[in-house]
């Protein structure tokens, strides 16, 4: 055997085709441009929208850093197919330096209209489903990053020097409504109720109108957050912190007062009145009780699981504690939904620990996409990547929703996607069934052929349903 001289006509990354008509059928470069305006004097070149679809689609190709960028230019037949050709890494670097603050702002404006293009092309039964009750969660994850001289980083409270993404998405359909890249030492409580009135506007005009509800855990546990959310009409549960009060609750709750969780064994739900100070009038607290064995509890005193216990309990050493009759872990929520009785705290309590999407959104853009870790020394820079990376998630999750078919089962309507098991596939899923497939790019009678591998049959499934969604 002996090796061949180099056949242009060979790519990587044949599944970047089924990106680039979702991009063009969206016009997806086309709204990020007219939201985010000009970022150079002269109309040549690169925008603003080309670079975030760049640097999204290199991502989602399993670049890992700008270099990456130059990579995928060195791929000839790859650069024919791509959403953005010819974008280089010094290119992307400065485009980047020339965003505004309102511009990045406006990148969310763009995004918010992509959504909504999505959202009116679902199937109506899907639309009036997703409508019905909307979830924005809040969240933020940490970046860790080394070297002294990075800007717009910091220590947090582990001693590690991050970023710090603050997010807000729309649950049901794993989609960004809004972003922020904070430092290590950012309170994400102070921009919280921003960050909620830009996801609401990112929200499609028939979503806003129907039931909205936040989700957001301990480290949100704020007043004013929950006043904004009041005012907005929107209903809350953010989780609360442990302290004194919290406690003192258990002491007026009888055995009675508990009633089993959903989906989750040995976890018990019960309400309590209670109202923490400048909160809205409806605020209850919702609390969550799970039975551990003493074996899931930890003897140091700063594990996670052991800080959940009661303060009684967790002043006993670890002997002492296993003569307990029963160990609980406690967590509470403050909420205005509707729990005025056991079935309806339960089915609260249960939504409320979905909040795991955006967590998973948090998984597929670092692991899936490049999210891990912050390439440049420039914030302006890290923020545009930031950016690429929760677009590439976003564009999985539109990809999943316009091209996944319906089934129908006793518990309703469910989607059937890509992934392993039939659900929603991960940015790597896709990566490894999808855009990561080599192929040839040849031409015929003046069409443009893809030949793939045998058993490869995913991107003409796929780039035949997106040919049914109506064009720009």
């Amino acid at each position: 055997m002996r090796v061949g001289a180099p056949d242009p006509s060979l790519t990587a990354v044949s599944g970047m085709a089924a990106v680039t008509e979702l991009v063009d059928r969206l016009g997806m470069i086309t709204l990020l441009e007219a939201a985010v305006g000009r970022i150079k004097q002269r109309c040549r070149g690169f925008g603003a929208g080309e670079l975030l679809v760049g640097l999204a689609s290199a991502q989602l190709a399993g670049e890992d850093f700008l270099v990456g960028l130059d990579r995928q230019r060195v791929d000839v037949a790859g650069q024919e197919i791509s959403p953005v050709a010819g974008l280089s890494s010094t290119t992307a670097g400065g485009l980047a330096r020339r965003f505004t603050d309102p511009q990045w702002r406006a990148v969310e404006a763009g995004v918010a209209r992509i959504t909504e293009r999505v959202f009116e092309r679902l199937p109506v039964r899907r639309q009036m489903r997703l409508a019905e009750s909307v979830t924005i969660d809040l969240d933020t994850t940490d970046v860790e990053v080394y070297g002294s001289e990075k800007r717009g980083v910091s220590y947090n409270h582990q001693g590690q020097r991050v970023g710090r993404p603050h997010v807000a998405c729309w649950a049901e359909m794993e989609t960004v409504l809004a972003a922020e890249l904070f430092s290590g030492n950012d309170d994400a409580r102070a921009s919280a109720p921003g960050m909620l009135k830009r996801a609401l506007t990112g929200l499609p005009r028939d979503v806003r109108r129907g039931r909205v509800r936040l989700r957001a855990d301990t480290g949100y546990f704020d007043g004013t957050l929950a006043r904004v959310a009041f005012l907005e009409g929107i209903e809350f549960a953010i989780g609360a912190k442990r302290i004194a009060p919290m406690w003192r609750l258990l002491s007026g709750l009888s055995e009675q007062d508990w009633t089993d969780a959903i989906d989750m064994d040995t976890a018990q739900v019960a309400v309590a009145s209670y109202r923490p100070a400048w909160w809205p009038a409806k605020t209850e607290i919702l609390i969550r009780r799970v039975k551990l064995d003493i074996s899931q509890v930890s003897a140091d005193s700063r594990s996670r699981r052991r800080r959940t216990l009661h303060p009684e309990q967790r002043a006993l050493p670890l002997d002492e504690l296993a003569d307990a009759d029963s160990i609980y872990a406690y967590s509470f929520v403050c909420t205005n939904i509707d729990v005025s009785t056991p079935a309806k705290a339960a089915a609260v309590e249960h939504w409320y620990r979905q909040r795991t999407t955006i967590e998973n959104l948090f998984r597929d853009s670092k692991h899936g996409a490049a999210l891990r870790h912050l390439p440049s020394g420039y914030k302006e820079i890290n923020t545009a990547w930031m950016h690429g990376a929760l677009l590439a998630a976003d564009i999985a999750a539109w990809l999943h929703q316009l091209t996944a078919t319906e089934s129908r089962d006793r518990d309703g309507q469910t989607l059937i996607g890509h992934g392993i098991r039939g659900g929603k596939a991960m940015i790597a899923t896709l990566r490894h069934r999808l855009i990561r497939v080599p192929g040839r790019l040849v031409s015929h009678a003046g069409q443009a052929i893809l030949r793939l591998p045998p058993g490869h049959g995913l991107l003409a499934e796929i780039l035949a349903r997106l040919r049914k969604i109506p064009a720009t």
